[in-house]
């Protein structure tokens, strides 16, 4: 009987450890990652298919109000064919800024208004047929249905 009492006190313990550490773990993600850090992180992840050519899954990160500018299949083609075959590139660098945050904003004249909203500046260098430019682009980051999305601006 006092084995079974023994075995039984480690396989507490051992739960009890295993419970303290899945708890430490989530607060130290929880105290290091904030808003301003998640939607910058989406934006590098979007960057990042973007260079690797991989324009179906940056397609999946953008906001539905993005999807319904362009469908999959006409941005998978139009990215492929103005960035790979007009500028004569394989791949690109790119830098971002730091994420300024905007409470409201909207990404056309007619369009819904967003609150909690992050302003990236992406710089996408390039070296092409035509030499090495450099394409700067605003880059807005807000939360849909929990998951940090890309927008664009289309003020005028």
């Amino acid at each position: 009987m006092p084995r079974k009492s023994a075995s039984f006190k480690v396989l507490l313990m051992g739960m009890v450890l295993l419970v303290g550490i899945v708890i430490v773990i989530m607060f130290i993600k929880g105290a290091w990652s904030s808003p301003e850090k998640e939607a910058a992180a989406v934006v590098e992840e979007f960057y990042l298919y973007e260079q690797e050519g991989e324009f179906s899954a940056s397609w999946k990160l953008f906001h539905s109000t993005m999807k319904e500018r362009f469908s999959k299949g006409f941005y998978i083609q139009d990215r492929a064919h103005v960035f790979m075959n007009h500028f004569g590139v394989e791949t690109f660098n790119f830098t971002l800024s730091g994420p300024e945050k905007i409470d409201q904003w909207k990404m056309s004249k007619t369009g819904p208004e967003f609150k909690n909203v992050y302003k990236i500046l992406v710089t996408q260098t390039y070296k092409g047929k035509y030499g090495n430019f450099d394409l700067e682009q605003e880059v807005f980051a807000v939360q849909e249905k929990d998951e940090w999305r890309i927008l664009w601006d289309y003020n005028q």
